[in-house]
């Protein structure tokens, strides 16, 4: 009897779900275990503390607690979610459609800045590189992130792709940085030709003196993509989810809270977090990036040597 509940208990954390002993409830000694994708680099002084005012303050108004973390990687965070290691997390668009489509993620909230969704990416290259179209671009390298990102990885792919630039085919190298500051800096030293990165990864290692602007040129702007949204567990208790629905989506709005601790991607104070949004959201991006499936997401790793 005994190796039989020891098995159902291990099949549970197997398929991602949460066992009754181990579910957490939000109070003070079981908290909410957050992991955020490391957009700019993941560091403790960097994407965790860009979050930490705003699930500070879901705690002082709600009294939901939270654990929260960065992953060492996108593809970190998603399998954590799917280990059942994390009731929330902070996801890349793409990201979290992956997530989802495993049955790990569910839709809990998008920031909002002037009634906004979105964001852009770009294809950058050097202000003095000569590179003054798309098509320039052929037979020289690009630096993209995380395979994982939706703005530094499938993005610049599909834009280099509208332009008639075929990225397997044209494109001498393709380098696999892991990061969008990772790409800029190797576009700065040099070491590519172009690099495709967020417009506020952009914007943030400029204001933290990493980068000089002054250096990069856009070449390409994307459509817009959906905010990096927060999803929740599927496994969550139905009161759970709908307290972080409640909590989240009115944080804004409690006395005592500071506009500046609603904070989202780059660290950026935002609006409020919108929990009305569905995953209508995605359709669009996913028409965009839809050729970029598993076969050809692995003949640009191949390409890159990753």
């Amino acid at each position: 009897m005994r190796l039989g509940m020891l098995l159902i208990v291990l099949m549970g954390f197997c398929l991602g779900g949460f066992p009754a002993s181990a579910e957490r409830t939000g109070a003070a000694g079981s908290p909410l275990r957050v992991l955020l994708i490391p957009a700019d680099g993941g560091t403790e002084d960097g994407t965790r503390a860009d979050f930490l005012p705003l699930f500070n303050a879901i705690t002082r108004t709600s009294g939901i607690h939270f654990d929260v973390q960065t992953g060492q990687s996108y593809s970190a965070v998603i399998e954590g979610m799917c280990a059942g290691q994390a009731e929330i997390a902070w996801l890349g668009p793409v990201s979290y459609v992956e997530a989802h489509k495993r049955g790990c993620a569910d839709l809990l909230a998008i920031e909002e800045r002037d009634g906004s969704s979105t964001y852009y990416a770009g294809v950058f290259v050097s202000r003095d590189s000569g590179i003054d179209t798309p098509d320039d671009l052929i037979g020289k390298s690009i630096a993209l992130g995380s395979q994982h990102s939706a703005s530094s990885f499938s993005y610049p792919l599909a834009m280099l792709s509208k332009a008639g630039v075929d990225p397997l085919r044209d494109l001498d190298a393709v380098r696999i940085t892991g990061s969008h500051a990772n790409s800029l800096l190797a576009l700065q030293n040099g070491l590519v030709d172009a690099a495709g990165a967020s417009f506020i990864s952009f914007e943030r290692a400029v204001n933290q003196g990493g980068l000089s602007a002054s250096g990069f040129r856009l070449l390409i702007k994307s459509d817009p993509i959906p905010n990096p949204p927060i999803a929740m567990h599927p496994g969550l208790s139905p009161s759970v989810k709908a307290s972080l629905r409640s909590s989240l989506g009115s944080v804004h709005e409690m006395p005592g809270i500071r506009p500046e601790s609603i904070r989202g991607y780059g660290g950026k104070q935002v609006d409020r977090y919108n929990t009305d949004v569905s995953d209508e959201l995605f359709e669009a991006m996913a028409s965009t990036i839809g050729f970029i499936d598993t076969d050809y997401q692995a003949a640009i790793l191949l390409k890159s040597g990753s």
